[in-house]
């Protein structure tokens, strides 16, 4: 046991400091892209739900093709680069430029074009935000196989991620068209997304430079072909478990922040910013605090007791009065805290259990079956919020002739707190449920690590190896 320490990975600051960074990019887009997007297409545009149902189809069926495909292009990668950074390099400029073409649909258009402008537009987003997504969350599990420094990583990612959903959220709420403002051009609100999407582009960029990969996965294993991989990944049962309930969060983050421009505008028709205050400062106070609850209670415990905090907090929303609505978003806030820094780690715990089995290490087919299993819930969540609003009787600003309207039916405000609060409160506590069947803990776990740093330190010997060999051959004088 002595000698499997030696193997522990350790991090400098700077690389979780850059790690964070790229979380902030991430964040700032996917934040504005999924809290935006329903009431940008539907509310401001006049998209009947009809066309929007239509287009979520289209994207969770591109979903299920390119996220295990650049996963399995990734993990069999061999460059001077490594197999991630030159991914994340070369695309982030690509996930800005085409998530500004998002918001640039052609204001009074008909259905049919602003229903292709739309599927499109988020075509060619996604495929972007899907390669940065999947090589940035790689690197986790790949840079260090301790669970504290993972935890750090996280931490970092998680408080820069935070950053940039508050940044997403508030931003748009300054420039987005405001009552009586609809008739006026959107050009506001467009210029802002330019912004968001230059820099978004350069913290990824940024971090390509200064994050360095471990060369060993690369060079010493032996990758797997797509089906071999597909079939790997697909028998493991950790990774059924987790990722039914990372299916859950996915569905819980895209309906619940889809739809909280809803409970500002019409329910306690107060600004959307005081809300998010409300929500994200216990987040953010919340987050350290997940590194001690790891330690006392270990990732699995941790994550259901937040779980069920976020749980209760979402589901109180639902039946609150409206001036007690804020204290639902903070218990949900506490809540929501965890999922930002545990979840992967759940992940990387079976990549780990991946590797004994395989002995490959293969985070880009994990995060690749993963996204191609969960990213559907965005599709769902974005469909089902604009099938409960217009089933409800909710009068849009397009229908009001570019008016907001304030005097809405019961059953209409009652269906924007089951988006933002009961349906995901519910699906919350289902994830908790779920994790009573994962299987890596105890001494399964424990077995489970020290046989993963021993391997390590093989490969490391192994990557020596290679290299001194390769300096024999190119020196005559060693030969």
């Amino acid at each position: 046991m002595t000698q499997t320490l030696k193997v522990h990975k350790r991090l400098t600051p700077q690389t979780k400091l850059y790690y964070g960074l790229a979380s902030f990019g991430k964040s700032l887009v996917s934040s504005v892209f999924v809290a935006l997007l329903p009431i940008f297409y539907q509310d401001y545009l006049g998209l009947s739900a009809r066309w929007i149902g239509i287009a979520s189809a289209v994207y969770a069926a591109w979903n299920a093709i390119n996220d295990p495909l650049f996963g399995q292009i990734t993990d069999n990668t061999r460059s001077r680069l490594g197999r991630r950074i030159p991914y994340l390099r070369f695309t982030a400029p690509f996930l800005g430029l085409t998530f500004i073409l998002v918001w640039f649909a052609p204001q009074g258009a008909a259905e049919v074009s602003l229903f292709w402008w739309m599927l499109i537009t988020m075509l060619l987003y996604d495929t972007c935000y899907t390669i940065i997504g999947l090589v940035h969350g790689a690197l986790m599990p790949e840079l260090t196989e301790s669970d504290n420094e993972r935890n750090e990583l996280s931490i970092s990612s998680a408080m820069f991620g935070l950053v940039g959903y508050v940044i997403g959220f508030l931003l748009p709420d300054f420039f987005r068209p405001q009552a009586g403002g609809l008739e006026t051009s959107l050009i506001n609100l467009r210029l802002s997304m330019v912004a968001v999407g230059i820099i978004a582009m350069f913290v990824i960029i940024l971090t390509s430079f200064k994050v360095k990969e471990r060369r060993e996965f690369a060079f010493v294993d032996k990758p797997l072909n797509l089906w071999a991989s597909l079939r790997y990944t697909l028998t493991s049962k950790p990774f059924w478990v987790f990722v039914a309930m990372n299916f859950l969060l996915t569905f819980i983050h895209a309906i619940a922040t889809g739809s909280i421009y809803y409970l500002g505008d019409y329910v306690t028709q107060t600004s959307t910013m005081v809300l998010l205050i409300y929500l994200f400062t216990p987040l953010a106070l919340g987050i350290p605090l997940a590194s001690p609850m790891v330690k006392h209670f270990g990732l699995l415990t941790a994550q259901k007791i937040y779980l069920l905090i976020g749980g209760v907090g979402l589901i109180s929303i639902a039946f609150l009065p409206v001036k007690f609505i804020p204290v639902g978003l903070v218990v949900a806030g506490l809540g929501l805290s965890g999922q930002q820094t545990i979840t992967y780690n759940l992940l990387a715990q079976v990549i780990d259990d991946d590797e004994i089995r395989t002995g490959n290490r293969r985070e880009g087919a994990f995060y690749g079956a993963n996204a191609l299993l969960t990213k559907p819930a965005q599709s769902l969540a974005l469909f089902l919020t604009a099938f409960i609003l217009e089933r409800s009787g909710l009068i849009t600003r397009a229908m009001n002739q570019g008016q907001i309207f304030l005097k809405q039916s019961e059953s209409a405000l009652f269906g924007i707190r089951s988006i933002v609060g009961f349906i995901p409160g519910l699906s919350m506590l289902a994830g908790l449920l779920i994790l009573l069947f994962f299987p890596l803990k105890g001494d399964r776990l424990r077995v489970l690590k020290e046989k993963i740093m021993v391997m390590h330190e093989e490969k490391q010997q192994a990557l020596q190896a290679i290299e001194e060999g390769k300096m024999m051959e190119s020196d005559p004088k060693i030969n």
